[in-house]
């Protein structure tokens, strides 16, 4: 019985770390994309989706003139 709660709750976590990684990711590249003059919430809605791709998009950009 105690073994499978351990097991459950390393479960979660895994997934719960993951999902934060994912989501500070995604805070990046909004932060990122801002400081290239896009916009904030594309950039935070598109990393949702595409994530490290999304970062690189954003890196790829030009620079404002």
């Amino acid at each position: 019985m105690l073994r499978a709660m351990y097991d459950t709750s390393m479960e979660v976590t895994s997934w719960s770390a993951g999902g934060g990684g994912w989501f500070t990711l995604v805070l990046i590249n909004a932060a990122l994309a801002e400081q290239k003059n896009g916009s904030r919430l594309n950039w935070f809605l598109v990393p949702l989706l595409l994530g490290p791709l999304a970062t690189l998009l954003i890196v790829a950009m030009r620079p404002p003139e």
